[in-house]
C-alpha cells in the first residue's frame, strides 16, 4: 500500500516548522537583513560582516530564500523582502519578537511535554523562576521584552474607533507597560487625560515613551501592583492584554478595584484580549494561549469567563467588538 504522500508532507511541513523559525532567528542574530540593507549582498561579505563560515551562511541563505525570507539575484547577490525588512534594526521593527521567541522562550518550548503534563510554566523550568521575576533581574531582556510587546501591538491604531474616548475622559491603563496604548488613545482623544500603572521597574520605560509622544503633562505615572490597587477617579479602566497569566481570583480582585474607583454610572472598563473558544478555533488563538502556558503558566479565557468574572466584580458586559490580530474588545458597565 502506497504512502498518502500529501499527508506525509504534511506532517513534514508542521514537524520542521520549529527548524524554519530557528533559521529566521539565527539570520536576525547574525543582523543579515541589515548587513544586506547596507550593500553586502554575496556569502562572503556576510560571513566577513557577522563572523560565520561562508559555507554556513550559503547554507542559510539557501534556506531562507526558499521560504521567500530573503531574493537572490544571479548577479546582484541577495536582497532584502517585506519579510526580512520587518526584521531591520530600527524603530517599528520586529526583531526584538525574533530575538525573544528564538531564544529564552523557544527555550521554554522545549519543556512542552512536562508543561502539558503538570500545567508548570516552560520558561520557569528552562530558567529557575517565573517570567516577570527574571525580566525584574535582567534588565537588557526586559527591555527586549517590551520591545516585543510593542511589535505584537498591531491592532492599537484600531481601539479608538470601538470606543470614544473623548469628552474630557481620564483614561487609566492598568499594565500599561511602555505607554504605546495609552499614548495612541491621547493622541485620538487630544481633550483626555491619563494615568498607567504597572510595576515600579517599568514605569521609567513608559515615562521615556510617554514624554516622547502625547507628552508627560497629560498623563500620570503609578508604580505599583494593580491587583492591589489601581489610581481612582477614571472614566475608562483598560486590562490590555495583562490578565492571561493571572489567576480569576486575581483578575476579580482588579476589576473590583477599578469598579470603586470609577467616577459614575457612565464609567466603563475595557478588556482587550485574544479570546479562545472550544470549538471551530481558528489556529492563532489557539497557539498563543499555549505560549502563555510556556511562558507564564497561564492561558487565554473565553467570552463567557470573561463575562463570569466582571460580573463577579459587579461589571456587565454592555458591549463586543473586534479588533484586528484576531483581538477582541469587551466594554463593561458598572452594574447600578
Amino acid at each position: 500500500m502506497k504512502s498518502d504522500l500529501k499527508v506525509a508532507r504534511e506532517v513534514v511541513e508542521l514537524v520542521t516548522g520549529g527548524w524554519r523559525a530557528q533559521a529566521i532567528y539565527a539570520a536576525t542574530k547574525f543582523g543579515l537583513p541589515d548587513h544586506i540593507e547596507a550593500g553586502l549582498t554575496t556569502d562572503a561579505e556576510l560571513a566577513e560582516a557577522t563572523g560565520a563560515d561562508e559555507q554556513g551562511v550559503r547554507r542559510l541563505m539557501r534556506l531562507l530564500v526558499a521560504m521567500g525570507v530573503f531574493e537572490e539575484g544571479t548577479h546582484t547577490g541577495y536582497r532584502n523582502t517585506p519579510v526580512s525588512k520587518a526584521l531591520l534594526d530600527r524603530p517599528g521593527t520586529m526583531r526584538d519578537m525574533c530575538l525573544l521567541y528564538g531564544e529564552e522562550f523557544y527555550a521554554a518550548w522545549g519543556h512542552a511535554t512536562e508543561c502539558f503534563r503538570t500545567l508548570t510554566a516552560g520558561f520557569e523550568l528552562a530558567y529557575g523562576e517565573p517570567l516577570y521575576p527574571y525580566l525584574d533581574s535582567h534588565p537588557g531582556l526586559a527591555d527586549r521584552f517590551q520591545r516585543t510587546m510593542k511589535a505584537g501591538n498591531l491592532f492599537f491604531d484600531y481601539v479608538p474607533e470601538v470606543f470614544d474616548f473623548t469628552g474630557g475622559k481620564t483614561v487609566v491603563d492598568c499594565g500599561g507597560g511602555n505607554g504605546h496604548l495609552l499614548s495612541v488613545i491621547l493622541e485620538a482623544a487630544p481633550d483626555a487625560r491619563g494615568r498607567l500603572i504597572d510595576r515600579e521597574q517599568v514605569i521609567p520605560i513608559a515615562r521615556e515613551y510617554l514624554a516622547g509622544t502625547v507628552g508627560l503633562d497629560r498623563v500620570e505615572l503609578f508604580g505599583g501592583d494593580m491587583f492591589k490597587a489601581v489610581p481612582e477617579g477614571g472614566d475608562v479602566y483598560i486590562f490590555c492584554r495583562v490578565l492571561a497569566g493571572w489567576s480569576d481570583d486575581d483578575a476579580v480582585a482588579a476589576f473590583e478595584h477599578c469598579r470603586r474607583g470609577m467616577t459614575s454610572p457612565s464609567s466603563r472598563l475595557l478588556v482587550l484580549d485574544r479570546m479562545v473558544v472550544d470549538g471551530d478555533s481558528t489556529v492563532l488563538p489557539a497557539l498563543w494561549d499555549l505560549h502563555l502556558l510556556m511562558t507564564t503558566g497561564g492561558g487565554h479565557r473565553s467570552i463567557d469567563r470573561f463575562r463570569s468574572l466582571l460580573d463577579r466584580a459587579g461589571l456587565d458586559v454592555e458591549r463586543i467588538a473586534e479588533l484586528p490580530m484576531e483581538t477582541t474588545a469587551l466594554i463593561a458597565a458598572p452594574r447600578s
